[in-house]
């Protein structure tokens, strides 16, 4: 069994099962997430999906270095593009965030250090029964969203700083049912 928002899509079952809440620890991984994460806002997590191979296309392969570079020509690129959202809002802000994330990695060693040192390092594991019963947000990520904010990151509230932390495995939010939640744990 899985948890109920995977669906029936062969594309959301396959992120379900082998990437959602699998803790990531890579910097270019988590600024990928980051930016589709961000680019979700208003919009369904299968429509990203389905638009993932177009965006790493796009940015470079989630590069912060070479997203940081990005310039007014690719940003006229990108709009044209039609594989990603063209929102002129969220692709300003995946290329701001590059900058910033670049800063981060600089100040701590690593995006990585820094983004999970808001679960000490490791998941938290929870403990959910029902799809209604996973919080949108939590005391975590509103502390991580207004330090991203305070730091210059864009598209970083609470909630999509939840739905990031769960796509990289800082929660296993899995319900108890789903196979992955004992897998994971």
């Amino acid at each position: 069994m899985r948890c109920p928002w995977a669906g029936t899509d062969p594309l959301s079952i396959r992120y379900h099962d082998d990437e959602w809440g699998v803790p990531l620890h890579d910097d270019r991984r988590l600024f990928e997430f980051l930016v589709l994460e961000g680019a979700q806002a208003g919009l369904s997590w299968i429509t990203i999906l389905r638009k993932r191979p177009a965006y790493r296309a796009a940015f470079a392969r989630f590069d912060p270095r070479a997203v940081a570079a990005f310039d007014r020509r690719d940003v006229r690129r990108l709009l044209a593009d039609a594989g990603i959202v063209r929102n002129r809002a969220k692709i300003d802000a995946a290329i701001d965030n590059a900058k910033t994330l670049l800063a981060v990695r600089d100040e701590h060693g690593s995006f990585d250090r820094f983004i999970w040192s808001f679960t000490d390092g490791r998941p938290v594991v929870n403990r959910w029964r029902r799809q209604g019963d996973v919080p949108a947000e939590t005391d975590v990520s509103r502390a991580m969203s207004k330090a991203l904010r305070l730091r210059g990151f864009r598209f970083v509230g609470p909630t999509i700083c939840y739905a990031f932390m769960q796509a990289v495995g800082m929660v296993n939010d899995h319900l108890v049912t789903c196979h992955r939640h004992r897998q994971l744990r």
